[in-house]
């Protein structure tokens, strides 16, 4: 994902969807050369299709969701979050590169591993670390979130933006219930934003262009997909911990709405999705299905015009 925001970066100001100008520090050289080298005329234009041939659709979908992020995040500014928690944080530059997340107190959290050498980099570049951010760091097979927030004294009664990018398909059914259970412990008003990937993926991934190219990739490099969601079913599984499902979209789908002119990579990682929920009480309903649809509903019409508006 660094690489992708940083080749994002460097194309031209009228272009891009956003500009992270932080990126290309976490990289090793050979990766900044390829930076290096998108910005050349010809052999810039080649670079996303060779990325294109050995994972399609990965580019676009994380610079579109990026982007999607960035503008849901800032809604839930608007609409009156005053922290922001970046879950498994990685490379993540959110609080350095969004203007508005300047006054905003953010709090990332990592394995110690990865949040040390982002903060050595940080600091190799920037001279100090950013003054509203703070960097919690863990290892989750031995302490957890609610553990993390007891220790650090965490403020759970403010409005809260939580940030889950990335993560939710390397997790069992057990840990993500358990982070949805630290996600309810906060104050009404709250968000949550995560990625996770279609259930129909992990046993059909015939079905999707470009899937089996995806789990070959994970198998060479020892990885593998765990969890996924069917996305019919999301809603009512967040109705469980007094999440209300606003939106939901597929990489087809924010792809379409961010990068439309970009068809030649816009093939693949459709079964790749961004999730929007509010942290609200439901409402006791005769029927309880109905009743999820009137909150969805409700949510969106409260918050996604001004998402429109915001573009």
């Amino acid at each position: 994902m660094a690489l992708f925001r940083a080749i994002e970066t460097v194309r031209p100001s009228h272009k891009r969807l956003f500009a992270d100008p932080y990126a290309a520090i976490f990289l090793d050289d050979g990766l900044k050369r390829v930076i290096r080298l998108s910005t050349l005329p010809f052999i810039g234009s080649l670079i996303p299709k060779i990325i294109q041939s050995k994972g399609p659709g990965a580019l676009s979908s994380g610079i579109a969701r990026t982007k999607y992020i960035d503008d849901l995040l800032y809604q839930t500014i608007r609409d009156g979050v005053k922290q922001v928690i970046i879950l498994g944080a990685g490379f993540d530059t959110r609080a350095l590169r969004l203007d508005f997340l300047h006054s905003v107190p953010v709090i990332e959290i990592d394995h110690p591993d990865t949040a040390k050498f982002k903060i050595d980099k940080l600091k190799e570049a920037l001279g100090q670390l950013p003054q509203n951010v703070s960097y919690f760091q863990t290892d989750f097979n031995k302490q957890s979130l609610e553990e993390l927030a007891s220790d650090h004294h965490l403020d759970r009664n403010i409005p809260t933006t939580i940030i889950w990018e990335g993560v939710t398909n390397y997790l069992t059914q057990q840990a993500f219930d358990k982070t949805l259970e630290f996600v309810e412990q906060f104050a009404i008003g709250s968000y949550v934003i995560f990625t996770y990937i279609d259930k129909l993926v992990l046993g059909n991934p015939q079905l999707f262009t470009g899937a089996e190219k995806v789990f070959k990739n994970l198998m060479k490099n020892e990885e593998s997909w765990t969890l996924g969601f069917k996305p019919e079913a999301l809603s009512g599984y967040l109705a469980r911990f007094h999440l209300v499902l606003l939106d939901d979209l597929g990489a087809a789908e924010y792809r379409e709405r961010y990068m439309p002119d970009r068809k030649g990579i816009s093939k693949g990682y459709e079964f790749y999705r961004v999730a929007f929920a509010a942290r609200q009480e439901r409402r006791r309903q005769k029927h309880e299905t109905s009743g999820r649809d009137v909150q969805r509903d409700s949510g969106r019409q409260h918050l996604l015009p001004k998402l429109a508006a915001g573009r």
